[in-house]
């Protein structure tokens, strides 16, 4: 699952007076005739005219500083073209949207980071297809296994919009010089330093899967990253399609050996208590140990650069930086878990699919990139858009075509199962249950 809460308010700060600044040169010139920008800096969007006074409400997972950023990133396109964007993020989204769908209150796009969600609006009639400029904008710019996530029944309803790699662990490049220790290259050496650190007398994981009414979501991150190591691509596709049941040995081995580091009282969880603490520790604090050094370790999405606090270096020789998540057997390569989100639509207004057709360009991804603290899967992102150095590798990572990518399984399921029975099953299998009855748990709820 994508959760992007933010930091840095002195990043927000600046942008919004640079932006400021943008704004008043664009609405100090002759009025355009669409919105209140000038000719010279408007020409760019007069294909989204036309639309001038009208209202686009937008529903997301993105809150505080990152939400920020995002509005500033449509700001110029809403001031040349006319078109309020009403923007709001919750973090009970995928409960809430539901509901408001449900009570014909639906908004009229949303960012759905879960292709399962999304396909059950699609099969319930509720979504429209995507526009034809934004479907020919993504099919341009992202390889077709990214796609169709976002197609139901031959339908494409919505581009990708902002990416993220799960596929990191998170550390302190400053802790490892001094105490000697180098990024392990394959499980096995994750293992070996993991024993190490514990030898020495501390614990080397910190962990938290607390995230309100989505609590559960990062554990299901572990398991469907080790899914991909222990077995082909093939598999896990398999798997979260169910054409293999849920309980199957296969996956039954890959949360054995996720439960070797997250259910191991001498790994974890350091700063926060013993392995039930993982449970009532929030994701967005987790890995703050490793600041204080009291925690080494912390696997979680590219996405969490924005959860340390303001000041903090990330880079490879900064206070934190992030290493790939070893591959148990590299010989057979090293897959890459990745999620994101996809620009869906409850109504095809003429201002409504403007907006999803702008959301889908380069153009957007560029200026979003600008902005800082986002990662995009677009191909036509300029890399020297990208400042942030694990933004920077996240977006190499994602367009590496030699690179295996698979999409986060829990948020390709039903969403009932991987947005409900698993996150929960997750959660009791931190707290004590054991592996054949939490998947056997999570088969019986799919149907």
């Amino acid at each position: 699952m994508a959760v992007f809460p933010g930091r840095r308010q002195a990043i927000v700060i600046a942008t919004v007076a640079g932006l400021a600044l943008s704004a008043t040169a664009c609405g100090d010139g002759d009025d355009s005739g669409s919105g209140n920008g000038s000719s010279a800096e408007c020409a760019a969007f007069e294909k989204y005219s036309g639309n001038d006074g009208k209202k686009v409400t937008i529903y997301a997972s993105i809150r505080d500083a990152e939400a920020d950023l995002l509005e500033q990133s449509w700001e110029q396109f809403a001031d040349c073209t006319g078109i309020e964007i009403d923007y709001e993020g919750s973090g009970e989204f995928e409960a809430q949207l539901q509901v408001r769908v449900e009570g014909g209150n639906a908004p009229d796009i949303a960012f759905i980071p879960q292709p399962g969600l999304l396909a059950t609006f699609a099969n319930a009639g509720k979504l429209k297809a995507a526009p034809a400029d934004a479907k020919s904008t993504a099919e341009a710019n992202y390889p077709a296994d990214w796609l169709k996530y976002s197609t139901v029944n031959g339908t494409f309803y919505g581009a990708p919009l902002g990416s993220n790699v799960k596929s990191f662990v998170w550390y302190s490049p400053k802790t490892f010089q001094e105490k000697g220790y180098t990024i392990p290259k394959t499980w096995d050496d994750l293992i070996a330093l993991s024993d190490k650190i514990a030898a020495d007398g501390e614990k080397p994981w910190c962990a938290g899967i607390e995230s309100g009414e989505a609590t559960g979501w990062p554990a299901t991150d572990w398991l469907e990253d080790i899914m991909l190591r222990d077995q082909s691509p093939e598999v896990y596709d398999q798997w979260v399609t169910h054409q293999i049941p849920f309980n199957d040995p296969k996956v039954a081995a890959a949360l054995d050996r996720a439960g070797t580091i997250l259910k191991n009282e001498k790994y974890v969880n350091a700063g926060f208590g013993p392995v039930k603490s993982i449970s009532t520790t929030s994701f967005q604090e987790a890995g703050l140990p490793i600041l204080e050094n009291k925690c080494y370790l912390h696997r979680q999405a590219s996405f969490y650069a924005n959860q340390w606090p303001q000041g903090t270096k990330v880079a490879e020789d900064g206070d934190v930086f992030a290493f790939y998540f070893p591959a148990v057997d590299p010989s057979k390569g090293e897959p890459v878990l990745a999620a994101g989100e996809f620009t869906v639509a409850f109504a095809d207004r003429p201002e409504v699919q403007a907006v999803q057709n702008y959301l889908a360009t380069p153009e957007y991804a560029n200026s979003r990139a600008k902005l800082g603290n986002w990662v995009s899967g677009n191909r036509g992102a300029d890399i020297n858009n990208f400042t942030n150095p694990i933004d920077k590798l996240s977006v190499q990572i994602l367009q590496d075509q030699s690179k295996v990518l698979r999409f986060d399984g829990s948020d390709l399921m039903p969403s009932a199962v991987g947005a409900g029975t698993l996150w929960k099953a997750m959660v009791d299998w931190i707290n004590g249950k054991d592996t054949a009855s939490t998947l056997s748990g999570v088969e019986s709820s799919w149907k």
